[in-house]
């Protein structure tokens, strides 16, 4: 009976301290979501400063040369996907939705794509469906670090592929407090629809702005911080999700633990009591034992 109670009480302890763990990954991983979800509403806004701005580029370079509009071609068109995923397990079917997701879209591609991965994790995923990824990209630890990987991503890609390249980004997408769906974004090329798209969008006043400087410069400019600011924005929202699938994991072990504790609590006190229980059975017995000897 002794063994069953330590062996009880061992047991109990283990699932306390496990049950902190749980709460302290809860903890962290409510407070990244709230992180990344804050830089995510920062960069809408800056987003709307830089579609602006190409806006005006846009129209003034148009009135000075209206050949600026002319759609670009290439002989040699390529196609590049970045598929995002997560470093770190406990993260439930997070990178499996986003890997199926991402597999089914590239399976229609009409030509085949070159794939990054960042994460590990979604690389191996990749690697089980018989594709070859070009490269990984380590996953940012936290927002500060995402710029390097941008630079890292525009550089291997743009570098080997080309400014033709169209270039897709699947990830996961935060949908609510705790969940999320796969989606996907074309960022490249910036050809003529886009083009179109960004210079009908209206001046928010009635003083219209003028480009200061050369307009081309100018343009390049913007369009390196477009770039920068819808992948910044994929990355943010792909870490978000990780940390609400996290965090909903967590949560299912939290009320399984409190489960577990509760059955082992109730045994323990159990098996105390009938161990209770017989020790004053022992004492009875032996009282009415004495007690009948003298008699």
């Amino acid at each position: 009976m002794s063994t069953t109670l330590a062996s009880l009480r061992n047991k109990i302890s283990g699932a306390e301290d496990l049950r902190s763990v749980v709460r302290t990954m809860k903890s962290v991983a409510a407070s990244n979501i709230g992180q990344y979800q804050k830089s995510v509403i920062a960069l809408n806004d800056y987003n709307r400063s830089v579609e602006l701005g190409l806006s005006v580029c846009f129209r003034s370079l148009a009135a000075k040369s209206p050949s600026v509009n002319r759609e670009l071609k290439t002989s040699k068109p390529s196609t590049s996907v970045i598929i995002f995923g997560s470093d770190q397990g406990l993260v439930g079917q997070f990178n499996d939705i986003v890997t199926d997701y991402a597999i089914a879209a590239i399976a229609k591609f009409p030509i085949k794509p070159r794939v990054w991965s960042v994460g590990s994790r979604v690389h191996a995923r990749i690697v089980n469906h018989r594709i070859k990824p070009a490269g990984k990209f380590p996953l940012p630890e936290s927002i500060q670090n995402i710029s390097k990987l941008i630079g890292e991503i525009l550089t291997e890609v743009l570098h080997t592929q080309g400014e033709n390249t169209a270039l897709f980004l699947f990830y996961n997408r935060p949908q609510s407090a705790s969940g999320y769906a796969p989606t996907s974004i074309q960022l490249l090329p910036l050809d003529q629809k886009w083009r179109k798209k960004i210079t009908a969008l209206k001046w928010p006043s009635a003083k219209l702005p003028e480009v200061i400087g050369s307009p081309t410069q100018t343009l390049s400019a913007l369009i390196r911080e477009y770039l920068f600011v819808s992948i910044f924005r994929a990355v943010a929202e792909s870490l978000a999700s990780e940390n609400a699938s996290r965090l909903a994991a967590m949560q299912r072990a939290d009320k399984n633990i409190d489960e577990l504790l509760e059955t082992l609590n109730r045994n323990f006190h159990r098996f105390r009591q009938n161990s209770i229980d017989e020790e004053l059975f022992d004492v009875i017995s032996g009282y009415d034992a004495l007690t009948s000897d003298k008699k």
